[in-house]
């Protein structure tokens, strides 16, 4: 087990790319860099690195990186060796490093799907079909989509300051589209009403 949550020093894009490019699944960036990558700019520092694969496809995701990288799996505060056969049905958090004292180098969240639609956890009522869940920059490498990735960032219990820093960046940058699916899933998943909504209706 390792408590060393701080310590990182992340893959670049680039790097990260050269890894999951080896094998056809769908994969994309995510977090802060998905939103800075749908910009073409570099809005804030990023601590760290995400990925997003779907659930389904995590064995063929631990074959290709075990020989190289460590794995560690996320559950209830704490961080312990993800073996070999595992099958993560509860965990959704994987963090990488290169051995149990390296930095640690990205971070993997697994998405679950059903009948080839993506599922938000939070809220099991939205969907989108895996084929609309990514774009591509400049250099071909998947990105999360903005309005999904802000929906992660809005809908967690916590919106911390860089999450509203993002959605204030990012905000312009979203067609009325991207903004009316947004405001929808928000409202399903806070009917009461949410502090991002009068942003997304002006």
């Amino acid at each position: 087990m390792r408590i060393d949550f701080s310590n990182w020093k992340p893959l670049t894009i680039r790097e990260v790319n050269n890894i999951f490019s080896r094998i056809s699944i769908y994969w994309g960036v995510a977090g802060g860099c998905a939103l800075d990558m749908h910009l073409g700019r570099k809005t804030r520092e990023h601590s760290d690195t995400d990925i997003v694969i779907f659930r389904e496809d995590q064995q063929m995701v631990y074959q290709l990186l075990k020989n190289e990288w460590t794995l560690y799996k996320a559950k209830d505060g704490k961080l312990s060796l993800w073996l070999e056969g595992e099958y993560l049905d509860a965990v959704s958090d994987i963090w990488i490093s290169r051995d149990n004292q390296s930095p640690w180098a990205f971070q993997i969240m697994l998405m679950d799907c059903e009948q080839g639609n993506w599922i938000y956890r939070r809220e099991k009522t939205i969907k989108v079909s895996k084929e609309e869940l990514f774009s591509t920059e400049e250099n071909n490498v998947p990105y999360l989509k903005p309005a999904i990735q802000l929906l992660y960032k809005g809908g967690s219990s916590q919106i911390r300051e860089k999450d509203f820093s993002d959605f204030q960046s990012v905000l312009p940058s979203l067609s009325l589209k991207e903004k009316e699916w947004l405001k929808e899933a928000l409202k399903r998943q806070f009917p009461l009403g949410h502090s991002w909504m009068k942003s997304l209706e002006d």
